[in-house]
């Protein structure tokens, strides 16, 4: 049996007035996500538990079948693994993301862009190993990552303050989510240490002149300590791999034993080699039982707010991505096929929030398909009176026995 997880990253939505009261999923042309749903099992999956924050570090937690309540120890940590940063007992990870300030410097400085107007990799490293140069010391150490999302680790820290992630506050005045509480001084003041780097940054007059937005400043959050967490191929005993473009996704993969599957040009943003991540799943089960394949583009349109791109990115997963597996996974014999959202990221909203989200099941056994005939939309997920709470069952009963859950 192969099992393939195709994740689109905040892909369900609200009923939006930019879209006539429809969703992005209820827009886009979507023919190989409706195959799924209507010949196989559509429902709806409660990613984030009571009392956590939505994000993706929790929500893919979940997906991959593990109880945030027990394993979740911040975002940081998880990307470290993916960046090969090794963790101490006593260090904390923090997600390090470049961002632009406006009216820097001011009582009414707000979150102006949380990616620095989707800063390259390779500018970001040259700002990161600055901040190297002249800031790193034995506690705090600089890592560079991917666009504008990089990584500090803190050796021996000796507390951890209360921190907002910077997607969360959009346009909004930033002192009432600057870091609170135990040792927050000492991470306000290595902030302000950067932003004092970066107003004569090389790079940023290459963007100034250039007309983009400047990284003027670093946003610390999603700190913590390195996780606890029993691998799936240990679990399951099976080989598998992760592909996905950003730390946060290949960091979880490397904790539950998956492989990272690297893809040249997969960017984490709507331009990604959609063709590439597909063509890399299908080569990868010649010789794997188990792949999950992370698409962060609809995330990324519905931060932005951004309607038209995330229907667009939706209708390129289905196309490139999800229309190719379903096509070839049949050679290589048995399959399931899980496809989902880990959360919504509304485009009314901008950031994420915790409602369920539509999953569909199709098993190349036809005794495990409801067959119900219905579309891959938020309002047919509902209907279909199927919810998987709390969202870290779900991948148990996909990989051990859909047939039971399904009461056949």
């Amino acid at each position: 049996m192969k099992y393939v997880v195709l994740l689109g990253d905040g892909m369900a939505d609200y009923p939006s007035r930019q879209l006539g009261g429809k969703t992005p999923l209820e827009c886009a042309l979507t023919p190989f996500l409706d195959q799924i749903a209507s010949e196989g099992t559509l429902g709806l999956v409660d990613t984030i538990p009571q009392g956590f924050t939505p994000g993706s570090d929790v929500a893919n937690l979940s997906v991959l079948g593990y109880d945030p309540a027990e394993t979740y120890t911040g975002r940081g940590p998880l990307e470290a693994a993916s960046m090969g940063v090794h963790l101490g007992p006593d260090d904390i990870a923090y997600r390090c993301n470049l961002v632009t300030i406006g009216l820097q410097g001011t009582d009414q400085a707000f979150m102006d862009d949380f990616t620095a107007g989707h800063i390259s990799s390779g500018e970001a490293r040259e700002i990161i190993l600055e901040f190297n140069k002249k800031l790193s010391s034995s506690q705090y150490q600089f890592y560079p990552g991917v666009g504008y999302r990089h990584l500090l680790v803190w050796r021996h820290a000796a507390g951890s303050p209360q921190t907002t992630p910077p997607h969360d506050i959009p346009g909004k005045t930033i002192a009432p989510f600057l870091p609170l509480g135990d040792c927050a001084d000492d991470i306000n003041a290595l902030m302000r240490k950067t932003a004092d780097i970066l107003k004569d940054h090389p790079v940023n007059a290459a963007r100034l002149a250039d007309g983009k937005k400047q990284a003027n400043s670093i946003w610390l959050w999603g700190q913590g300590r390195k996780p606890q967490i029993v691998p799936l191929t240990q679990k399951y005993d099976f080989k598998g791999g992760m592909i996905s473009a950003v730390d946060l996704l290949n960091g979880l993969g490397i904790n539950a034993g998956l492989k990272p599957l690297r893809v040249e040009g997969a960017t984490g943003y709507i331009d990604t080699n959609y063709e590439g991540k597909a063509n890399m799943a299908l080569d990868a089960l010649k010789f794997m039982d188990f792949v999950f394949l992370h698409l962060e583009a609809p995330d990324e349109m519905g931060h932005e707010g951004n309607a038209q791109g995330k229907i667009s990115a939706i209708e390129l997963f289905d196309e490139k991505i999800v229309g190719p597996i379903i096509t070839n996974i049949g050679k290589m014999g048995d399959y399931r096929i899980l496809v989902l959202s880990d959360h919504p990221t509304p485009i009314d909203v901008r950031t994420h929030v915790g409602d369920p989200s539509p999953f569909a099941v199709l098993s190349s056994r036809k005794e495990e398909n409801l067959a119900l005939a219905r579309k891959f939309t938020e309002a047919d997920a509902k209907a279909s009176g199927i919810l998987v709470s709390p969202g870290h069952l779900l991948m148990d009963k996909f990989i051990r026995d859909w047939s039971a859950f399904l009461g056949k």
